[in-house]
């Protein structure tokens, strides 16, 4: 009688860590599928973020410094 409750309790811990690897799993393709740079940002983005606008480029003006060093502003 007593080994079949450590048995239940070791199926019992396999099958809660084996649902924790799955959050662990799922909650980085989330964080991973979030931190997309985008193509381009707003004036106020680039300032907000620690960058400042080059308008010095040829053809659109640029975030230069910041999160989003080097992404066009439109």
């Amino acid at each position: 009688m007593r080994i079949r409750r450590i048995l239940a309790a070791v199926f019992a811990t396999a099958a809660l860590a084996g649902l924790g690897l799955t959050g662990a799993t799922a909650a980085t393709a989330t964080a991973t599928a979030t931190s997309v740079t985008p193509a381009s940002v707003t004036p106020g983005e680039c300032t907000d973020n620690g960058g400042t606008i080059d308008r010095s480029t040829p053809v659109l003006p640029t975030c230069r410094g910041g999160m989003y060093d080097g992404q066009t502003v439109d």
